[in-house]
């Protein structure tokens, strides 16, 4: 880990700055692959399946059979977990509902919202050396909650074919239509163009490596739309001399265990307390299964020592993280502070691993810099605004005349006739 002494404002920009790669070559294999699924479908799909994954597969829908084997063989204790977990986020999430009020914006004027779900949502569940489960929790149960009619579900197989199966308990619990057996760029291309086995969807979402990533943000140009872009996870820790060391240092290895590419910062005002969660990072190191992991993330991350808070908070929304977590004595007051940040948890006792399971928030977040301009996942990711007026023959003479003025000005005649024919009704010209 690099450690930066007092930096002042100009050097927070190289602070911030994540780590990139160039991506010429994996676009064009993320674009071939795409390409591939879209002319050829399901064939395309298992042949994918077969290169990457090692698997080959038959039937790339799960059926109910094997949700119910994978019920039935998971561990009553993960089970139960999930459950509880997937009672706080539909709690969490069934607060965000949409209520729209009539507004009179002028006499006979009306103008309301309607919040419509999305139809039909893709969400991609990664495999690999951790498959994450919680996400399918976080990601479906809004999207049930929503009112989607159909939850698509694409997750990579094992070599012998089949679905993680905390990935199917967790689908199961929170309601989703349909599971497949596809992994990688193969399942983005799946459900952004649709085969003859995975309907096509108009939103994808969920995390994903950077052949992942890339599909989303290609298909995203033309096809469906995504819900954020991402890069690889961080967090943030805004730490004084009161922050309990252990408590830091594990909020930092729980995230830099995610992947050598994530990336951690502390942002502290005590040089005593860098130097003791300097240590406790090094000794909690030496016991986690996954230290070769998390000490790769390491090289890339900082520890900062800053004058004062209001400097940590400054630092820390230059930075926008996805994970922000503030443990110092005034938490309360720096909360007040945050601009940019995907989630926040505050105090000694808010680990990051509870949003990412059981609290109720939800776990899928801006990264890369993107909490400048992104919210994380909610319920409002799965529904569309429609809005609605309705003008009487009073409302007419409200607004009449202003709208024919503005058409007149941008010389849209056909604009204002469509007013001005109203008008001639209603007031006689």
């Amino acid at each position: 880990m690099n450690i930066i002494k007092y930096p002042t404002v100009s050097e927070y920009k190289k602070i911030c700055e994540r780590p990139h790669f160039d991506a010429t070559q994996l676009n064009k294999v993320v674009c071939g692959i795409l390409d591939d699924v879209r002319c050829r479908g399901d064939i395309a799909v298992r042949e994918y399946c077969e290169k990457f994954d090692k698997a080959c597969i038959e039937d790339l829908l799960v059926t109910n059979a094997e949700i119910e084997e994978a019920y039935d063989s998971v561990a009553l204790e993960l089970r139960d977990a999930i459950i509880l977990a997937h009672k706080n986020i539909k709690e969490f999430h069934e607060s965000q509902r949409f209520e729209s009020k009539p507004v009179e914006t002028a006499p006979g004027v009306v103008c309301w919202q309607k919040s419509v779900s999305i139809e039909k949502v893709g969400l991609y569940i990664p495999g690999g050396t951790a498959p994450l489960f919680s996400t399918v929790l976080m990601l479906a149960t809004p999207a049930k909650i929503a009112g989607c009619k159909e939850i698509v579900l694409c997750t990579p197989p094992d070599r012998e074919g089949k679905v993680n199966p905390a990935v199917l308990v967790a689908a199961k619990v929170a309601g989703v239509s349909k599971i497949f057996k596809i992994g990688g760029v193969q399942a983005i291309g799946a459900m952004a163009y649709g085969t003859e086995s995975v309907p096509k969807v108009y939103k994808i979402f969920g995390p994903g490596n950077q052949y992942v990533m890339a599909a989303k943000q290609q298909v995203s140009l033309s096809d469906v739309a995504i819900d954020m872009p991402a890069g690889p996870s961080e967090v943030c820790v805004v730490a004084d001399e009161t922050s309990n060391a252990e408590f830091v240092a594990a909020d930092l290895l729980s995230q830099a265990e995610h992947g050598v590419d994530s990336q951690v910062i502390l942002i502290c005002t005590s040089e005593d307390k860098v130097n003791e969660v300097q240590a406790e990072v090094a000794r909690q190191l030496a016991l986690l299964p996954r230290k070769e992991i998390a000490a790769k993330t390491l090289e890339n991350s900082q520890f900062v020592l800053v004058e004062d808070t209001h400097a940590a908070m400054d630092l820390s929304n230059a930075y926008a993280p996805e994970h922000l977590i503030i443990c110092t004595k005034d938490y309360n007051e720096l909360a007040g502070m945050v601009v940019n940040a995907g989630s926040v948890f505050l105090g000694e006792y808010a680990c990051e691993s509870a949003g990412d399971y059981a609290s109720g928030t939800n776990h899928t977040l801006p990264t890369h810099g993107y909490a400048t301009t992104y919210s994380g996942v909610n319920l409002d990711s799965y529904n569309r605004k429609v809005t609605f007026q309705h003008l009487t023959e009073e409302g007419v003479r409200s607004i009449g005349r202003a709208v024919e003025v503005m058409a007149e000005n941008e010389h849209l005649d056909a604009h204002r006739n469509a007013m001005t024919v109203r008008r001639v009704k209603v007031e006689g010209m």
